[in-house]
Parts: structure tokens; sequence; C-alpha cells
């Protein structure tokens, strides 16, 4: 055992237990969050405007803060953009994560000197949970890799701002530095298929041990990998013993990647975003994510389905239930104050509060009322992939309102990888997984309202050709699961 390895199973012991102790006390936990959230932003601008000197519980804080989006928030957001100082937050922001808003255009998150090192600790948690629970830190003196966006960063009225992943990568600790993949000459090339060439020829003689980002795009470069090797990647890297993602549900994908790979490797789930970084996986015995609610994030919950009814109720986390989808609104050290980040969860423990994402709130059909969400349609493939024994590139579903005859349906767009002998038995099978999980969508289809949903096979290639015809190929984009129009549908069916 290597020093490195040595040291890492030490550090993640003492890590594990201060987590644990907050775990304990999550109501105690938010509590001082709350408190110190209001009395640090309470002589910002923002804090002035809402009475945060006056707000003495929750209650008060819900009454005096209204749920927003971003665009509800963007007249604070372009002034601290515009460089003024205690706009959301005590100061000016360090840094703003860019990313593409659907209306808003581009989105500026703001990154305090608070929030930062929120994000770079929950990453590391995550790694330290597994080495705990595991016993196993050999991969530590192998070589890792991060598929993400640029590291270089440009500059807004003396604010750096760039994609948080690029951001992110100048924080990555000293002792992994020498580890750490691909180079930053390679990670600052902006082309994405040119880019994982160039990590297939930084990587492909090197000891990888760990691997990171979302499914999709390492898929990409796992099939590069092979298609430059001939060889499978779990062969190529024969220590290759971690696999981390987040962004979307792995499950259509495992098939795929345990096929490239050659055997299984065990996996670690984070749900991170340029806000906050929420959970992580932090036990491969159970299911869900670990809430961190000792980082500077203040959460509530609404029920999804009463979302968007006139004065939803605010729950914080002692009021919330197992098994129930919510709409997660937080507020941070960032400077966001009730903030609807747009994810939908549902909690899979509350002793400790772990989480599932279940999707996105604007990410949903409803087009009759089926109220169908991103974790029923994926759990419904993954029953069909098993049964049917096929794997997938990638989907999306959409409601077909208005067909050339007969009634109504739900569309699957899917890439297939493999594709299934008999396309009319896999839609049985995922049409009768959907009504079991889903009593609204089986109603529609037993009383003739919905005909059983419908499969379209697509071309390969034609979500990654979509995606490049959008500019967002690789990196942190993903594809939407699923949406209650036809416009994602519809662009990708007409390329």
């Amino acid at each position: 055992m290597s020093i490195k390895s040595f040291a890492a199973k030490i550090f993640a012991k003492s890590v594990h237990k201060k987590m644990m102790d907050w775990a304990a006390n999550p109501v105690k936990t938010q509590q001082k969050v709350f408190d110190g959230l209001l009395n640090q932003a309470k002589n910002t601008q923002f804090g002035s405007d809402h009475s945060f000197s006056k707000i003495n519980s929750f209650a008060e804080f819900a009454s005096r803060v209204p749920i927003r989006d971003y665009e509800d928030l963007k007249p604070y957001v372009e002034k601290a953009v515009a460089g003024e100082a205690d706009i959301l937050w005590p100061g000016k922001p360090l840094y703003f994560a860019k990313t593409s808003g659907t209306t808003s255009g581009a989105k500026y998150i703001p990154l305090t000197k608070e929030s930062m090192p929120t994000h770079v600790n929950a990453a590391r948690n995550a790694i330290l949970c597994y080495i705990h629970e595991t016993g196993n830190a050999a991969f530590v003196d192998g070589k890792m890799i991060f598929l993400q966006g640029s590291p270089e960063l440009n500059e807004k009225n003396g604010i750096k701002l760039g994609r948080l992943s690029g951001i992110v990568a100048h924080y990555v600790p000293s002792y992994l530095q020498k580890n750490r993949l691909p180079s930053w000459e390679t990670n600052c090339i902006d082309d994405w298929e040119t880019k994982v060439d160039a990590i297939v020829e930084e990587t492909k003689n090197e000891d990888m041990t760990v691997i990171s980002g979302i499914p999709s795009w390492v898929q990409m470069y796992f099939e590069r990998l092979q298609a430059e090797t001939n060889k499978k990647v779990g062969d190529l890297f024969k220590n290759f013993e971690l696999f981390i993602y987040g962004g979307v549900n792995y499950e259509p994908y495992r098939a795929k990647f345990e096929e490239l790979i050659g055997r299984k490797v065990p996996s670690i789930e984070l749900f991170p975003a340029s806000e906050g970084f929420f959970a992580f996986q932090d036990s491969q015995k159970e299911k869900g994510m670990l809430l961190q609610l000792d980082s500077g994030i203040f959460y509530e919950f609404i029920e999804a389905f009463k979302f968007f009814s006139e004065n939803p109720k605010r729950l914080t986390i002692g009021e919330v239930e197992e098994g129930v989808n919510y709409v997660m609104i937080i507020s941070t050290n960032a400077g966001l104050w009730g903030y609807n980040v747009g994810d939908t969860i549902m909690f899979t423990s509350t002793k400790p509060y772990r989480v599932v994402v279940t999707g996105r709130i604007k990410h949903f059909i409803s087009a009759f009322g089926e109220h169908v969400i991103g974790k029923e349609v994926e759990e419904a493939l993954n029953i069909a992939m098993k049964k049917h024994s096929f794997s997938i590139s990638e989907f999306t579903v959409a409601p077909q309102t208005s067909p050339k005859e007969g009634l109504p349906y739900h569309e699957w767009l899917i890439e297939f990888e493999n594709q299934p002998k008999n396309i009319n038995e896999v839609e049985k099978t995922i049409d009768t997984a959907m009504q079991s999980q889903n009593s609204y969508y089986k109603d529609l289809i037993v009383g003739k309202i919905l005909k059983p949903l419908v499969i379209t096979v697509l071309d390969k290639n034609s979500f990654k050709n979509y995606m490049k015809s959008q500019g967002k190929l690789g990196g942190q984009n993903k594809v939407p699961r699923l949406a209650n129009d036809r416009t994602l549908a519809d662009a990708i069916l007409n390329l």
C-alpha cells in the first residue's frame, strides 16, 4: 500500500465521521445554515429589500421571499454582473458560471468565496466515502480523467466567468495534479470531437484508474478508445476501478458501458449544478445520494404536482416524505434566494436524507393530464432493456397530439446500439411498465384517450448530430429525456 492510499483511508474515515454527525441531526443542521445565510446577507441589497433583519422564522422568510427562477432574479444578477458589490451576497462574486438558458439566453450563476469550496469538497468527499466504505484506495495512485468543459476563463467587469467544470478545474488539489488528465492544453480545445481524439492519444497508454463525466460523452470516449486500440476499455486500462458520473441517469447506458469495458466497474453518482453541489452517492449499498445539508445551502421542497398551483406549500427538511416527487428550492451562500433550480427529486431515505433525481419540472409530458416524469420513462426503458436484451445510445419522449390517423400517443425516439428483434414487443413492455407506474397514463390508455406508445427508431448518431447542430456537443450538455411539446422531437426528425 502506498503512502498516498494509506493517507487517503485515514482522511476518509475522518471526513465520513463529520458527515455522519450532521446527517444524524438534519433539522438542526439546516436551521444553522438558514440562520447563517440570513445573518450574512442581511445588509446586501436583496437582504434589505426583503427585510432579512426582521426574519425570525422560516414562515416569515417564505412570506417575504417568493419562489424565483433565473428570470425573476435576473435584475439582481445583472447588477452583480455589472460589477456592483453587496447585491445578493456580501462583496462581489469570485466567478460567474455561465450556462445557456432556454428563455434567458446566457445565464450567469454567481459563485462566491463561501460557496466555491462546497463544490470542491463535495466531489472530494464522494470519493472519500467510497474509500471509507469499500476499503479500496489503490486507485488514488493511478491516473484520473475528468471529461469537462474548457478551463479557460473570460472576464466581465473584473469577475472571471466560464463553465462550472472549467472553473472547478482550477481547484484540483496539488496532490492530484500529477495524476490528473487530460493536459491543460487538451482540456482547452473547444471542438468536442477534436478534444476527444486528443484525450484518446494522451490516455491510451496510461494507467487510468478513475474516469468521470456525463455518461453519453464518456461513451463517445470509450468508443474512440476501442476504435483506436482494438481493445476493450477494461483490457486497455487494467486498473480502471471507478466510474464517476452525473447529469443523467446511468442505467440506460450501463449495458453498453459494460460491453465497452468488458466487465463491471463500481460507480459513484453525483448531483452537481452551477447553483450548488447538492448530493452524492455516499454508499454502494444504499439507494440514492446523500443530500448535502451542511454545505451553505438551505433547502425547501414543493410537491411537484402542486407546484404550479397558487401559493403551494413550501416544506423544509423535517417535513418531507419518502416516495413523493418534489421540486427542490434553494437559498445559498452564493446569493440565490428561494431559487427554483428546476430539478425534481424523490427521497429514498430520511435516515439519513438520500435522494434520486426524478427529472426537471419543465421536462414532463402532461398533454392529456398524464403527468409523466423522467424517472418513470427511464425505469420503463430499463425494464424493457433487461427483458429484451438491447442497449441504447440515447432517447427522448414527446407527445404526438395530432397523428395522421388514430388516437394520439407518446412517441419514443430511440437510437439503439443493438436493435431488438421485435420492436412491437418492446413497445408493449415499455407501455405496460408505464401503466404500472403512472395511474393517470393507465386511465388514458384504458379509456382510449391515448393509444399505447410508439417507438421511432433513429439512425446512428442522430442525437449527436442534433447536439452538434445546436452547438452543444460534449462537455456538460445533455439531451432532455422528455418534453411536453414536439420542439425537440421534430428538430431531430427533420435533420
